[in-house]
């Protein structure tokens, strides 16, 4: 079983003023990234407001990441919905491509109430791409909320493809103890760029996020000063991660991030309904602010 290193970006979906998915700025995100030095992107996620897209537009986006990746990215494709029905769909489309894996959240309005039901839940969508990796994403966003290093060593006995979690919590305790379920067989890359270091410290190898589109170089030297146990640069980098993170909290991650995207020459649009879309007065002060972070300088 691959187990992932480095950065893997949460890329946005790119929107045209019309609705449209604008498929050509997916070839730039792509292009961006690779560039960058990520290695995989987690397609159609909570940045890339999966959810907000028809499962046809669901489809054609991960056709395009196939494409516009080059091979050259590890991907995963989220294909949980509310309807069971429309994630199967996704995920036997997902079967089709050449990707590292498929992943789902938990569906968070009826929601599965205990750990067999989860299990149940994921061993049914995990065997509608048997040849690729499944990934079940851990996020407090659903209200799924189980503990899981019982779902990791429940799920061991009947999911055969299960690589592991995208584990989006803070709960270090728990990261750690997923680390080491089933004699540490899983992959668990962590899910919040601003607890990065912490995760490092306790054993993470890798990272999905939605800063890493645009502030990747800065996390990858985090990344290197950790390693090389300049604790003191870890420390003054993560002040930029602060400030970076302050503007995400203010305007919200989702309109940010792709405001922020703009820093690299990239229009990825604005985000769908119930999200609010920014003015334009309120994108030139998220490029401000971001620039004024100081990732760009690394």
């Amino acid at each position: 079983m691959k187990k992932l290193t480095g950065l893997i970006a949460a890329p946005h979906t790119p929107f045209m003023q019309n609705g449209g998915i604008h498929f050509d700025i997916i070839d730039k995100i792509a292009d961006h990234l690779i560039n960058e030095g990520v290695t995989g992107a987690y397609i159609c996620g909570t940045t890339g407001e999966g959810i907000h897209c028809s499962v046809e537009e669901r489809k054609a986006i991960a056709e395009r990441w196939v494409q516009a990746s080059k091979g050259k990215l590890d991907l995963i494709v989220h294909t949980g919905a509310l309807s069971i029905v429309d994630t199967l769909e996704l995920t036997r489309h997902a079967e089709t491509l050449d990707i590292l894996a498929t992943s789902v959240i938990g569906p968070c309005f009826f929601k599965p109430g205990n750990i067999d039901d989860l299990v149940s839940y994921c061993q049914t969508v995990a065997s509608a791409a048997p040849s690729k990796g499944f990934y079940y994403y851990h996020s407090g966003m659903s209200g799924v909320n189980l503990d899981m290093e019982q779902f990791l060593i429940k799920a061991d006995k009947c999911i055969p493809n299960l690589s592991g979690l995208k584990f989006n919590s803070g709960d270090l305790y728990e990261y750690q103890r997923c680390l080491r379920a089933c004699d540490g067989k899983f992959d668990i890359p962590f899910g919040v760029d601003e607890f990065l270091p912490g995760a490092l410290a306790v054993g993470a190898t890798s990272a999905v996020g939605s800063t890493y589109n645009y502030a990747g170089k800065h996390f990858l030297q985090l990344i290197e000063d950790f390693k090389q146990g300049n604790h003191t640069a870890v420390y003054k980098g993560m002040d930029t991660v602060v400030d970076l993170i302050r503007v995400l909290v203010e305007f919200g991650g989702v309109a940010a991030g792709k405001a922020a995207m703009a820093l690299h020459d990239i229009d990825a649009g604005n985000p769908r309904l119930p999200l609010r879309t920014l003015s334009a007065e309120q994108k030139i002060t998220v490029e401000q602010k971001m620039r004024a972070a100081g990732f760009l300088k690394k």
